[in-house]
């Protein structure tokens, strides 16, 4: 079953009895708004900078240091390194789990189920047209590496929109992540002691 971004309608959702799920529902309106991956490469400002040091301090990486991924090659044989990122990956599982568990605290399974589908049914075409696009523009014919900026993108819009159901503040690791996103990078992960951004 699929959605449209205007179908997100508010009376599928008991958002009287769940209040958190007033913000989700906020959240999925704005998603067109975002400049994803518009900045990539791109000497990091000092917003994005503090964002990603932010983020790596609340994820459990205080001595990360933020590295700058300069170019699609690189940042190419980062998404397909099979060891990139396996601490970061296993602490973001851990978080994961752990809204999952206070947004169920707060509503029903079916409730979250539905609300969650909606946010990656209105994310989803937004990012492939995105991608796509810069697919064209620089000719990247790698369709793994292609999925991949695009799973990404759809993790973090998943992991932001189990914040706000979960009534976490703007201040945990996973909104953190998704405001790099709006500022139009790619956070591709840590490894070692290197938070690597693109």
């Amino acid at each position: 079953m699929s959605y449209e971004e205007d179908e997100f309608d508010e009376e599928e959702l008991d958002i009287e009895e769940y209040p958190t799920l007033r913000s989700v529902v906020r959240f999925n309106k704005l998603l067109s708004s975002v400049h994803w991956f518009q900045d990539l490469g791109e000497p990091l400002d000092k917003e994005s900078q503090e964002t990603a040091r932010y983020f790596a301090d609340a994820l459990g990486f205080p001595d990360a240091y933020v590295a700058l991924i300069g170019d699609w090659e690189e940042a190419a044989y980062a998404a397909a390194n099979p060891d990139w990122n396996t601490e970061g990956w296993e602490a973001e599982e851990q978080l994961m789990a752990t809204l999952t568990n206070q947004a169920l605290d707060l509503m029903s399974e079916e409730d979250l189920g539905l609300a969650l589908t909606h946010v990656a049914a209105t994310a989803s075409p937004l990012i492939d047209e995105v991608v796509e696009a810069l697919a064209d523009e620089y000719g990247l014919a790698d369709q793994a590496f292609l999925n991949a900026a695009k799973g990404a993108a759809l993790q973090a819009c998943h992991q932001s929109a189990l914040v706000l159901a979960a009534g976490e503040e703007d201040t945990h690791p996973f909104a953190l992540k998704y405001r790099l996103f709006e500022l139009g990078r790619w956070p591709i992960g840590i490894t070692g002691n290197s938070f690597n951004i693109f």
